[in-house]
């Protein structure tokens, strides 16, 4: 018989985390060596351990799951990190993606498929889970128009608080000009309101380095 899977478990909600451990714990094959409660003990700790799979949680205090994600490949780059995560967003997948993680899961997804994600990045595939696929790929003539680069400028300054004179003053423009990028941003972003965009901009990095991923 093969050797069990040596899964770790990262997550700051503990009964989230002793539920997972108790699927987990349910199947012959998979081995949980250790459960730890946010990105600081996951980088003190995990070395030690040798886990195969990690199930990453994206939000915890002291460090985040992306950076911690970051921190533990720089050390050993074929660890294979699973986020496990309540969040949607395709900004959120497509990051913890390009932060090396090798599938996404959310946390309401049926309990098997915690396990069938575990099994396909032992094989060294990729894993998104049904609803993280759907988010990252939206239905053909759906997809959401990408800002240009002036319209991230402006989206910027516009997330900074300032009026659109004062965008038009900073970039150079004449105010007609933002008006007509922050409708464009409105449009492409699907957002109406001004405290909209500067969530949006929260949220996905515009503001400050990860936007607290």
């Amino acid at each position: 018989m093969n050797d069990p899977i040596r899964v770790a478990i990262v997550d700051d909600h503990p009964m989230v985390a002793e539920g997972i451990q108790s699927i987990l714990e349910s199947y012959d094959d998979i081995y949980v060596v250790g459960v730890l409660s946010n990105g600081r003990e996951a980088v003190d700790t995990l070395p030690r351990l040798t886990p195969d799979v990690i199930l990453m949680d994206l939000n915890m205090p002291e460090i985040g799951g992306l950076t911690a994600t970051e921190m533990l490949l720089e050390t050993d780059p074929d660890l294979r990190i699973l986020v496990l995560s309540m969040h949607d967003s395709p900004e959120y997948i497509s990051t913890a993606l390009s932060h090396g993680a090798m599938g996404y899961v959310l946390k309401d997804v049926q309990t098997d498929e915690i396990k069938t994600a575990i099994d396909a990045v032992m094989r060294g595939e990729r894993y998104l889970c049904t609803g993280a696929r759907g988010s990252l790929e939206p239905p053909e003539g759906s997809a959401r128009e990408q800002l240009t680069s002036r319209e991230q400028t402006v989206l910027l300054q516009l997330a900074q608080g300032q009026s659109n004179k004062e965008v038009a003053a900073v970039l150079n423009i004449s105010v007609r000009t933002v008006e007509t990028h922050r409708k464009n941003i409105k449009r492409k972003l699907g957002i109406s309101s001004t405290a909209g965009l500067t969530r949006y901009a929260l949220e996905h990095g515009v503001l400050q380095g990860t936007g607290g991923l």
